[in-house]
């Protein structure tokens, strides 16, 4: 995977400021909400300078047990090429399940089973991919019962059988920490972090004794701390700070990049 540097995820309601922003080496885009066909001035003006976009994806349901819908994976397709990305992704869960969209990104069961379904469908994506692809670990509220696999060993084979790579956001790591009591150094120990593309680093915040990852908050130390505890074990091709709403100043968001690339 090629080196990318800090990155910020690129949004409409941010787009000059992106485009001003210094430290800016790679910008992620929502792939749903780009039209391939009519590109946004901003992301031409971003590509034009030699600034990597990549498309991420939310809407696959690559673990959901339905064949993932070869027009999402298609417009995906098309994106990326039209951006001349080096990578696209989207996440380990899944969205819709019997005709019903759950308007959130859903915890799979780690099972064999599920597992089975994961792979086939994250290699349906490949087969209709020019780039290569990447997968991402949720935040969750809730654990499956009864699982097989460890999360480690869940990503683990599916990064072997697949050959995808993964997206590894410390912020939802930070959360299922938080909610799920799981140990996220002990994660990090065992990922294949050989097939990291990139990072994700976002805020959040506690709420009636819950952690959310909201995308709307300043990032914590404490997930900073676990990139760095990342970089200890790897180094990663780049970080990218997630900032989905109620977004701050440009000094303030500029000073968050900062703070990444010193952990990186």
């Amino acid at each position: 995977m090629r080196e990318l540097g800090v990155g910020i995820g690129w949004r409409p309601e941010i787009d000059i400021t992106v485009e001003r922003l210094p430290g800016v080496d790679f910008v992620e885009v929502v792939a749903e909400n780009l039209n391939p066909d009519h590109l946004p001035e901003s992301v031409v003006v971003l590509r034009e300078r030699g600034i990597p976009v990549l498309p991420h994806a939310v809407s696959l349901s690559v673990g959901g047990a339905e064949p993932v819908d070869i027009k999402r994976v298609e417009h995906l397709a098309k994106l990326a090429d039209v951006l001349d990305a080096p990578v696209a992704s989207d996440h380990v869960c899944f969205v819709r399940a019997g005709g019903l969209d759950s308007g959130h990104l859903m915890p799979v069961p780690r099972t064999r089973e599920t597992l089975d379904v994961l792979v086939e469908n994250v290699k349906t994506v490949q087969a209709n991919l020019n780039v290569p692809f990447a997968m991402e670990n949720i935040a969750a509220l809730l654990e499956w019962p009864d699982a097989e696999l460890t999360e480690a060993q869940f990503l683990g084979e599916l990064t072997e059988r697949t050959g995808c790579l993964l997206l590894v956001d410390v912020a939802n790591m930070y959360a299922n920490a938080r909610n799920l009591g799981q140990d996220p150094e002990k994660l990090l120990d065992d990922l294949p972090l050989e097939r990291v593309a990139y990072v994700h680093v976002a805020g959040g915040e506690e709420h009636h004794g819950v952690y959310h990852d909201t995308h709307t908050h300043p990032v914590l130390p404490e997930v900073l701390d676990l990139l760095s505890e990342l970089v200890k074990r790897t180094k990663p091709p780049g970080a990218l700070l997630e900032r989905d709403g109620d977004y701050p100043t440009d000094a303030e968001l500029a000073a968050e990049l900062q703070a990444i690339r010193d952990r990186l």
